[in-house]
């Protein structure tokens, strides 16, 4: 019996392929870095023209990860909340025992992350944390552009916590059902969630009116914002499905954009290409397309189908590597440009 024989992309010739025998779990990019959590604990640093650096962060899967100007932040399932230089140097921030940490975020010297139904903030050179306390269990948590407000999504809908008076105050936004990834609009507007069911949620801020974007035949495990409209753009589906949140009612009533057709195969993972109007998708059989957001895309195929499902896709900071990560550890680490 013959192999099919796939050809490689120009993406994947001229790239390197890294089998690191753990699950892709989380990134994020800072300065000239990708930053790669895995699921046995270890942080890898992209970077050009240089091998990867291993930082053996957690005794356990990397969680979550994200990152300020200058330090890299991580969660784990070992209980541990560390901050991480771009050398590789750890501290810890905390550590909460057997308790997970399920989330974590940045901005500027404010460093959160959540545990059980709490979220913790330590901010400037405060050693003991502000507690947000919460009825469930917390699936994500966000903060906006301007550092003044942090979502957090649970059972139930989001709490969101504006920072007024030297004082976090909290308000409601209720949805039945389990809410996990949660996000702003680029314009601060819209609060977005994924839920448990093959569906998203979302709020507009300032009347409360909610509305769902359902139909997906898988779970929504990833989103981005993309476009200076901007566009939602989901996995979840054998396409990406976009829905348009310019205007007063964002998508109501109106039919998403769908680009980056992965034929019988869902998509897994969604990433904006910055500065430009086009997205990255991957897919469950570890196929990774580039497509614009319009209504006739021309797709660029990343990487062939490799059996594994993609987990992660990130972009450098100064948009000159491309990292898409799986759920079995490998890893194609590539220029974008020739």
């Amino acid at each position: 019996m013959f192999e099919q024989i796939i050809k490689k992309s120009q993406f994947e010739e001229r790239g390197t392929l890294f089998e690191t025998g753990a699950p892709v779990t989380c990134s994020v990019s800072i300065d000239k870095v990708i930053a790669v959590g895995f699921g046995d604990g270890s942080l890898r640093l992209y970077k050009p023209k240089s091998e990867p650096v291993v930082v053996h962060a957690h005794n356990g899967v990397i969680l979550s990860i994200a990152a300020n100007d200058s330090h890299i932040i991580t969660g784990g399932q070992d209980g541990s909340f560390l901050k991480i230089s771009l050398d590789g140097e750890i501290e810890e921030i905390f550590n909460f025992g057997t308790q997970w940490v399920d989330n974590v975020a940045a901005y500027e010297d404010m460093f959160l992350c959540s545990s059980g139904k709490n979220v913790y903030i330590w901010s400037g050179d405060n050693n003991k944390p502000k507690l947000l306390e919460h009825q469930s269990t917390i699936g994500g948590i966000a903060i906006d552009q301007n550092g003044r407000r942090i979502a957090v999504s649970c059972y139930g809908g989001v709490t969101l916590w504006r920072y007024e008076k030297n004082k976090w105050k909290s308000s409601k936004f209720a949805w039945k059902g389990s809410h996990s990834k949660v996000g702003f609009s680029p314009d601060g507007k819209y609060i977005v969630t994924t839920m448990q069911e093959n569906e998203l949620h979302a709020w507009r801020i300032r009347d409360k009116a909610s509305f769902a974007m359902s139909g997906y035949p898988s779970k929504v495990k990833s989103f981005t914002w993309a476009g200076d409209n901007p566009y939602l753009v989901t996995a979840g589906a054998r396409e990406a499905i976009c829905w348009p949140f310019d205007g007063k009612e964002g998508p109501r009533g109106r039919t998403p954009l769908c680009i980056a057709s992965g034929g019988q195969e869902n998509a897994t993972y969604v990433e904006t290409l910055p500065g430009e109007k086009a997205i990255f998708a991957g897919f469950k059989n570890g196929m990774v397309l580039l497509s614009e957001l319009s209504e006739n895309p021309n797709d660029v195929l990343i990487q062939s189908p490799t059996g594994s499902e993609i987990s992660n896709i990130s972009i450098s900071p100064d948009r000159s590597h491309i990292l898409v990560g799986d759920i079995k550890g490998k890893v194609l680490w590539s220029p974008l440009w020739e």
